[in-house]
């Protein structure tokens, strides 16, 4: 099977640089825009002026090169390549908006061009030219101000040659993100230029393929990544958008993807508007989440029950994020966590407790240690995750995550006083033969989470496994750790001789973690892994250690706000960018 995955990967690799080679040498006419595009993509000003200072930051690299040429930048790893190629950055000059992000945004394209528009160079994939071409149409008014006919033509003419790259080469995007990318900048392509419509008909009957077949009954994805999530969603609804404004109406499948992925989205949006970080997903640009709902018009509320394999219980200003359903298997786990019945908390516009995230623009060891149990908000048993990483791919260096619970079964209701979910998985069963289970109850003012963790024995099968487990241990019974891993911009002090912990968020609101005595309690050192930033932020754990010494092992602990914080506090104070911290 590698071998064949090898093979496949080789093959998708000449495929696309044969059709990128005999792409850049059409003879394309420089045909213009249909009508003015409407720019969707949304920038951040401050990396916008970072660029425009000489400090290039992508992929976790920061590089300081005042007046350098984009394309003359030492490259530090291929994914710092990859995106420099996808064009992003464009949507950052543009929001600054200026003569002279204007006048940096023309020389990098044309210095593309010029170096790379043959059909040579990284950028040439089908998920890549995608994104590039959406962002090439949104911000064409921008560029091609000022610039003479020579110039104008050559951009006209590179992307006629991208968008019949793209016709021949989509179907070698992965499924998921990529294929999406590729397929919605296709057809915002095709539609935009001249003379191209013919082009997107194939690929909007294939979009909808993708819609019908990718995006489940609960609105998610295969690889239950909620960024990726929104990113198919707004691509999704660009897409429909540009369909609409040439005078088609999408098809039915686009359509009702777009319906299924809206109320997913609100599941899995914290209070503060940012996305829960689950199996290599962040939290999404600040405003894009609620800026996509609002665009995409659907005001389906959330279903009862899982979205994505996702549990929310919300209440007063509290939301509890859960990943409740087992993690996602085969290609479509090459970035999931080993983090089931790991959850996530905000207290109005503030992270309480979170998972350390993903690691992947710190380097392969930080990206391993990312996905592991410990580093989410769960239970870890005896140093074990609930899931492990496989052998790397051969072809991609990705490894699958294998060995994962199979039995996940849930139940969302009501307590006496406010909402409760209950939770189990079998992932430490064949290895200890111990089911983990999670109880969590949120008040219906929002103000206390009492939590409960079990590890019981449940067939005679698992009692042998256990005890065989704990003779290895000589009877001193098998360690665990509880973890709830803070933000960054928690304070948090050990309490009452070691019995509680209380935390100071920056809104004011003290959070009080308590535990029912039986375990050790202690608070440790952690990380807050962060896309974007040039390295890991430090943060805290609460960290509950003990050891399962019967066929039944029962953990009580709570969260509460402390007495004096008031109902409804005023957090208008904004958070500044710091790339550093």
């Amino acid at each position: 099977m590698s071998h064949n995955n090898s093979f496949a990967a080789k093959k998708v690799h000449f495929l696309n640089r044969w059709h990128a080679m005999r792409a850049g040498r059409m003879k394309a006419r420089a045909v213009g825009f249909v009508s003015s595009p409407e720019p969707r993509t949304i920038g951040s000003f401050a990396r916008g002026r970072q660029l425009l200072a000489g400090n290039f930051l992508f992929a976790g690299h920061l590089l300081e090169q005042k007046g350098a040429d984009l394309w003359d930048l030492p490259i530090p790893n291929a994914d710092f390549e990859l995106e420099l190629n996808g064009f992003e950055w464009l949507d950052d000059l543009a929001a600054v908006g200026d003569v002279a992000a204007r006048e940096a945004a023309q020389r990098w394209l044309w210095g593309w061009i010029e170096r790379y528009g043959r059909g040579r160079g990284p950028g040439w994939t089908p998920d890549l030219t995608g994104r590039r071409l959406i962002r090439w149409i949104n911000h064409a008014l921008f560029m091609l101000r000022g610039s003479d006919g020579p110039d104008s033509d050559a951009f006209y003419r590179s992307l006629h040659q991208q968008t019949h790259f793209l016709a021949r080469r989509w179907q070698g995007a992965a499924h998921g993100l990529p294929r999406f990318e590729a397929l919605a900048g296709l057809i915002y392509a095709a539609l935009s230029l001249e003379g191209m419509q013919a082009v997107a008909l194939p690929a909007v009957k294939a979009l909808a393929r993708e819609c019908r077949t990718q995006i489940d009954d609960q609105g998610g994805l295969p690889s239950r990544n909620p960024e990726d999530l929104l990113e198919v969603f707004t691509l999704l609804t660009w897409s429909a958008m540009a369909l609409s404004d040439a005078g088609y109406t999408p098809p039915a499948d686009h359509l009702e993807a777009i319906d299924r992925i809206a109320p997913t989205l609100r599941t899995l949006r914290h209070a503060d508007g940012g996305l829960a970080r689950f199996h290599g997903g962040g939290r999404g640009t600040e405003g894009w989440l609620d800026h996509a709902l609002a665009q995409a018009r659907v005001k389906r509320r959330q279903p009862d029950g899982l979205s994505m394999g996702f549990a929310r219980l919300s209440a007063g200003r509290t939301t509890v994020i859960l990943d409740a359903s087992r993690p996602p298997r085969g290609r479509a786990s090459f970035n999931a966590h080993a983090s089931t019945l790991a959850f996530e908390v905000t207290s109005g516009r503030r992270q309480l407790i979170v998972n350390c995230g993903s690691g992947r623009t710190f380097g392969p060891d930080w990206r391993r240690a990312g996905r592991a149990t410990p580093s989410h908000s769960t239970l870890s048993l005896d140093g074990y995750s609930s899931a492990r990483l496989g052998p790397p791919d051969p072809a991609t260096g990705q490894e699958e995550l294998i060995e994962g619970p199979t039995h996940v079964p849930i139940e969302i209701g009501h307590a006496s006083d406010g909402l409760r979910f209950q939770g189990g998985h079998d992932g430490f069963v064949p290895t200890h033969g111990l089911t983990h289970a999670r109880t969590l109850e949120v008040t219906f003012d929002g103000r206390g989470i009492a939590g409960e963790d079990m590890l019981f024995a449940m067939q005679e099968s698992d009692k042998r496994r256990f005890d065989l487990a704990l003779d290895a241990t000589r009877l001193a019974g098998i360690a665990f750790d509880i973890r709830f891993h803070l933000h960054p911009e928690v304070d948090a002090t050990v309490d009452l001789g070691g019995a509680a912990v209380s935390m100071a968020l920056k809104s004011g609101e003290i959070w009080v973690f308590r535990h029912d005595g039986g375990q050790k309690l202690r608070l440790a050192p952690s990380v807050y892994l962060e896309t974007g930033r040039l390295k890991p932020r430090a943060a805290n754990q609460i960290v509950l250690s003990g050891r399962a010494m019967s066929y039944a092992t029962r953990i009580r602990w709570s969260l509460s706000k402390a007495q004096e914080t008031a109902i409804g506090v005023r957090d208008l104070s904004q958070d500044m960018l710091d790339l550093t911290k």
